[in-house]
């Protein structure tokens, strides 16, 4: 092993002066993985109490200053606000003169691509779409998240090895996105993300009314394998009583979910249906087991003749044996 001292990453060339603009979750980490790298953060801006508690704990000593003087001090500039808000910002930043001409302007929105900043490039600006994978927390441990995080990258070609390089950088890997794809790059992550939270979340409270302690404790290595499995084998990782076709006992869930948690009967059923649908493509579920198994999804639905609860009707819960 060599004992050969490593050079300081300060001590490298093309270090840049960084600046961030909304001191949201992302921005912060961002900046504070580019100071690893030996980068200077030297400007963040922040309304909120919660954006200023942010930036102290992750940006020390880094001042406090309006957006136009942020860009007024960096080399690279993080753009890390809602996407909603993002195009107006940078309007405002190109139209009041605050963007200089050589400036990285990098936005961190997964929903959209370069062309967001064509404002800002016409001021002269270098326009990046790096979005990362990861979901923040606000904390220090977002930073070391980073470290093998996907990010999607969208820029001009001539910019594409300088955005590449600021996530290897930032210990990302970059996965190249095309511009008018991201949109659909952005839903594929919410679908996984965001609709996993949810799922999680109500799964816990199911637990907890059913006399689970700790239902935390339950679901993490059923959890954890699950998603190890999907993500290994994909649908061949399908599961339970809709893959094998059990009729009778998915409608004594959708039974007990209308009685003791209605608000989550709607995602459950689904759920349930888009499973059944990759089951059967995928040849796990028989044929002569999914009629039966699709009528109670159908039943289940509030509102349709047959479904627990709906008036005139006898309802599935004599189903479930």
């Amino acid at each position: 092993m060599s004992t050969a001292q490593q050079p300081d990453p300060r001590d490298r060339p093309a270090r840049l002066a960084v600046g961030v603009v909304g001191a949201g979750r992302v921005g912060p980490a961002l900046a504070a993985s580019l100071q690893l790298a030996g980068h200077r953060p030297v400007a963040v801006s922040g309304v909120s109490d919660a954006s200023r508690r942010r930036a102290a704990l992750l940006l020390p000593d880094v001042p406090l200053v309006p957006p136009a003087e942020v860009l007024q001090r960096s080399d690279l500039v993080l753009l890390t606000v809602p996407d909603d808000t993002l195009p107006g910002l940078v309007e405002g930043l190109a139209e009041t003169g605050a963007v200089r001409p050589g400036q990285l302007l990098v936005h961190t929105s997964g929903r959209y691509g370069a062309k967001i900043l064509d404002p800002a490039l016409h001021a002269g600006a270098l326009p990046l779409a790096l979005h990362p994978a990861m979901t923040f927390t606000g904390t220090p441990v977002d930073v070391q998240r980073l470290a093998g995080c996907s990010f999607g990258v969208t820029a001009p070609d001539e910019l594409r090895l300088a955005a590449e390089a600021l996530v290897i950088e930032m210990g990302g890997e970059p996965e190249w996105i095309a511009e008018e794809r991201r949109p659909l790059y952005h839903a594929a992550l919410a679908l996984g993300a965001n609709h996993l939270v949810t799922l999680v979340a109500q799964s816990m409270e199911l637990l907890r009314a059913a006399g689970v302690d700790a239902p935390d404790r339950m679901l993490g290595p059923l959890l954890g394998a699950a998603l190890d499995n999907a993500l290994r084998s994909g649908d061949g990782a399908l599961t339970g009583p809709v893959a094998r076709g059990d009729a009778g006992t998915v409608a004594a869930h959708v039974a007990e979910l209308r009685e003791h948690a209605p608000q989550t009967v709607a995602g459950y059923l689904a759920m349930a249906r888009a499973t059944a649908d990759r089951a059967l493509a995928r040849g796990l579920l028989k044929p002569e087991l999914a009629e039966d198994l699709l009528g109670v999804l159908a039943d289940g639905a509030p509102g349709t003749p047959g479904a627990p609860g709906t008036p005139g009707t006898h309802g599935t819960e004599g189903d479930a044996g």
